[in-house]
């Protein structure tokens, strides 16, 4: 498979690199300093582009991908507010692919599978109160992760007495702490810390008088999102329309 990567990183690197052992081939790299690459021949004949860059930058690469009649592997979060709504109507209405993750990881999914499935259980067991907590590295732009939106949307939709998350405490690098960890009975509070490298910690407890339940998920590394992202693409390859880690792993 010919794959395209925009946004050369550390996860870009890493994409390569796994992208290449299982066969691929990379036909154009991307980065902030040549973005006429997307006029070249040679991005036009991928099958995928993976992107992996920032909030800010994410939508404009789709639209430069789509241009090229090029499908889009993207870990890009922080865009849908804005233009969640135009992706999907290009995707459902005008032939256009994107297979978006808020996390890649192989394990994200199994944890999701089951942050789901305790959800299920725990709406029966209102003694029960739920919080959620995300660490990531300290370059991370956006708090909360977009793992952590998904896992509590997730939660939103399988507990009736919760209708929405909000943002909880934020622990900045210098250990400086914003915002309030209380919420409404209504809602589930995430809270951000942000230090080190951390590659991604996510944390959601249930608390009771007589006890808590906590279930965690803990990326040793990135190597887990970038072969995700790999597998992703392989998979996109086959497929078209607005695509999901729900559609290529049916937990």
């Amino acid at each position: 498979m010919k794959i395209a990567i925009i946004g050369y990183g550390k996860m870009g690197k890493m994409i390569e690199q796994i992208a290449i052992s299982r066969g691929h081939e990379i036909v154009s790299i991307i980065d902030q300093d040549n973005q006429q690459d997307y006029d070249s021949p040679e991005f036009a004949s991928a099958d995928v582009a993976i992107e992996f860059t920032n909030p800010t930058a994410a939508y404009g690469n789709y639209l430069k991908a789509f241009a090229k009649g090029v499908k889009v592997v993207s870990g890009s979060t922080g865009w849908m507010k804005d233009h969640g709504d135009d992706v999907r109507r290009m995707c459902t209405e005008d032939g256009k692919t994107l297979f978006w993750a808020s996390n890649f990881s192989v394990g994200v999914a199994i944890f999701s599978a089951v942050n789901r499935y305790l959800a299920k259980i725990m709406n029966g067991f209102p003694q029960y109160e739920v919080t959620m907590e995300e660490t990531h590295h300290i370059h991370k732009l956006d708090a909360p992760s977009g793992t952590a939106i998904t896992l509590a949307e997730e939660i939103v939709d399988n507990i009736d007495r919760k209708t929405s998350w909000v943002k909880g405490t934020l622990t900045a690098p210098d250990g400086t702490v914003s915002g309030t960890g209380s919420a409404a009975a209504d809602q589930i509070a995430v809270s951000s810390i942000r230090r080190g490298e951390v590659p991604g910690i996510h944390t959601i407890k249930y608390d009771s008088e007589a006890d808590s339940i906590t279930i965690t998920h803990d990326a040793h590394s990135r190597k887990g999102f970038a072969l995700g992202a790999v597998l992703a693409a392989e998979y996109t390859k086959e497929h078209s329309g607005l695509l999901t880690i729900g559609d290529m792993f049916k937990f």
